[in-house]
């Protein structure tokens, strides 16, 4: 049950933001076996100078394009788990929206589902897998 948070500079079309989720969450579900209803995403939209990067760090040089995506994992993945998602989400966020790679960061929190509660404020460690399914 990841939990997505998409931080973008101020200025894109709600179909370029939508581009953008559904790559994502294609990704999530082709390599790290996300189900594909398994959907929590937020957009965060940045005015000018709200967003600090280094330009060049890690293989840039990003553009006003940078992307930065912050996943909540509720379980661990593999390091190739990783590293497939990382370079799925690449492809298909280069096809649609048309991200440059080099402005796509990426971020993974490993958790374990004692650290969620997805409604009721029922930990989700205590659910059944037949109810994670439905969460």
């Amino acid at each position: 049950m990841p939990y997505a948070r998409i931080s973008l500079l101020k200025g894109k079309s709600p179909q370029y933001l939508r581009a953008l989720a559904d790559g994502i969450h294609q990704a999530m579900v082709d390599s790290i076996a996300v189900p594909p209803a398994d959907r929590f995403q937020l957009i965060h939209q940045h005015e000018a100078g709200e967003m600090i990067i280094d330009p060049e760090y890690g293989g840039g040089p990003r553009s006003e394009d940078f992307v930065l995506v912050t996943l909540h994992l509720g379980r661990p993945r593999t390091k190739e788990a990783k590293a497939a998602l990382y370079a799925r989400m690449a492809e298909l966020l280069s096809v649609s929206p048309g991200l440059a790679p080099a402005d796509l960061m990426v971020v993974l929190i490993d958790g374990e589902m004692d650290s969620w509660s997805f409604s009721h404020g029922r930990q989700a460690s205590a659910l059944s897998r037949q109810e994670l399914q439905l969460c």
